[in-house]
């Protein structure tokens, strides 16, 4: 004899076992939004673009990226809150901010940032678009989508739920404006709340919960140490008033760990985020995804046929544009793909765009110097002991590539300790600010540095030879470090 299953199971928690942060509980209505398709587009797209194809272990998804978000940002409002009872934290604010950081990778495209921030500046030339903006428009979309079925849930299982809350999720996402200006920005919660905009996006210092997750969870899957622990800082957070409003301040004691923290967000960008190979893969697969974009057609909302740049203004059309993209590209026998299909075979057969050489940049300065066109101006007008250029050779073969990395602690050239306010053992309920001389004379001076690497299409050795002997000169010039491998005469 069939049972009818008991209807309020779906309104129960659902636990899932996580690699990085164990088994976590998430509320019924964060599983409604992780059972749409908007949602479960997320488990094919790579947290780190193509790194995997330098890092094997790096395959991991957006999709649980961001249940470690929305997990993380529980949480440490949960702690907050059993800390304070006072500061007025209620249950639906949680449930908000853990909404937000399950949704706030919604609107990134294939290969994560690969998309929004080589691919679409390239075939969109002026175009203010953002991932973060793609994820409110997503988390519209997926709202209103399936006869607006997640909306009903909505209304269901938040207690209280009022449209105020969709609002106050979607800043949450696309934070619109810094806290700190003067008239508060927000619609979503009042300025007695101001700490809540802190958590998943924090646009006044950097620390946040969807830093501490990637952190973590990119360091595993890279095979790297991470040095930083973002369970004392949960442990740590208070809310206090400082510089006329609430913020989430941390003991002092904990100044040397965010440095830690800042200092792995560099490490990860220098070791895996920017490695020398994983840009120029990145960049031929740009290159590739450039050369197949009015090929592919995905249909809109209203019937409109719109191609990979074009899909961005239309969210029907954009959830079907994820990582397998190249898939569809490979198994083609469309001729106007041929270009396209080319250029990803020689990624797949490692036919990689010989890197040449790289040096120090200036982070201050004169900013023509880090300007790629200039650099690939002056390399072609350089001349050798024989007279000969760099123009003798087919330029259109040498295909030259510049290369700027900029590794910082976050906030460019500044501190962003700078930013963050703490409080003592003496006294827990005032803020401080607490200066770098005053942690340790071991921390950096400066806090951002470029590096400018080449790279050649032609990997002839003679070509190969000119081009970097052309790049040691053009150094020498600027008064640049000489590249690496080169005695520097200083």
């Amino acid at each position: 004899m069939e049972t009818e299953e008991d209807p309020s199971s779906e309104e129960l928690p659902k636990v899932f076992n996580d690699p990085i942060h164990g088994h976590i509980e998430l509320h019924p209505l964060c599983i409604k939004i992780i059972d749409t398709p908007q949602f479960q587009r997320l488990r094919n797209i790579k947290q780190l673009g193509t790194c995997y194809l330098v890092y094997p272990g790096a395959s991991h998804n957006r999709f649980e990226h961001s249940l470690g978000v929305c997990h993380l940002a529980g949480k440490l409002l949960r702690a907050i809150k059993e800390r304070q009872p006072d500061v007025g934290i209620t249950d639906k604010d949680i449930l908000c901010v853990e909404i937000a950081g399950l949704c706030h990778d919604l609107g990134h495209g294939p290969f994560s940032h690969l998309f929004d921030q080589k691919f679409i500046p390239t075939v969109r030339k002026g175009c203010k678009w953002k991932h973060e903006k793609a994820s409110v428009d997503m988390f519209d979309y997926m709202l209103r989508d399936n006869d607006r079925r997640l909306e009903k849930h909505f209304k269901r299982l938040m207690m209280d739920f009022k449209e105020v809350d969709l609002i106050f999720i979607k800043e949450l996402i696309d934070v619109p404006a810094t806290i700190d200006n003067g008239r508060w920005p927000y619609r979503g919660r009042g300025r007695d709340k101001s700490f809540l905009y802190e958590i998943v996006a924090n646009k006044t210092n950097g620390i946040d919960v969807d830093k501490w997750d990637y952190f973590a969870r990119d360091c595993f899957m890279l095979g790297m140490k991470n040095s930083f622990d973002h369970t004392r800082c949960i442990t740590s957070a208070r809310v206090l008033e400082a510089d006329g409003r609430l913020q989430i301040c941390y003991r002092d004691k904990e100044a040397h760990d965010l440095y830690d923290m800042f200092h792995t967000r560099m490490t990860l960008h220098r070791k895996a985020y920017q490695h020398k190979t994983h840009n120029i893969i990145g960049k031929m697969m740009c290159d590739a995804l450039v050369a197949a974009d009015e090929f592919l057609i995905f249909e809109g909302e209203n019937g409109d046929k719109l191609s990979m740049s074009t899909a961005i203004d239309d969210m029907k059309a954009y959830c079907q544009l994820t990582d397998t993209v190249i898939r569809t590209i490979l198994l083609s026998s469309e001729e106007n793909l041929n270009t396209s299909k080319s250029i990803l075979m020689d990624i797949m057969n490692r036919k990689l765009y010989k890197y040449v050489a790289q040096t120090q940049g200036k982070t201050t300065g004169n900013e023509n110097i880090n300007d790629p066109d200039r650099i690939k101006e002056h390399l072609l007008k350089f001349k050798n002991e024989n007279d000969e250029m760099l123009e003798d050779f087919d330029v259109k073969k040498l295909d030259l590539e510049i290369d700027i990395v900029k590794l910082d602690y976050g906030m460019k050239t500044n501190d962003p300790i700078s930013k963050v306010r703490f409080y003592s053992k003496i006294d827990e309920n005032k803020a401080v600010a607490i200066a770098k001389s005053q942690i340790s004379h071991f921390l950096p001076d400066t806090f951002a540095e470029q590096s400018i690497r080449l790279y050649c299409k032609n990997n002839s050795p003679d070509v190969i030879h000119f081009v970097r002997e052309a790049f040691s000169a053009w150094c020498s010039q600027n008064n640049l470090p000489k590249p690496k491998g080169e005695e520097d005469g200083e």
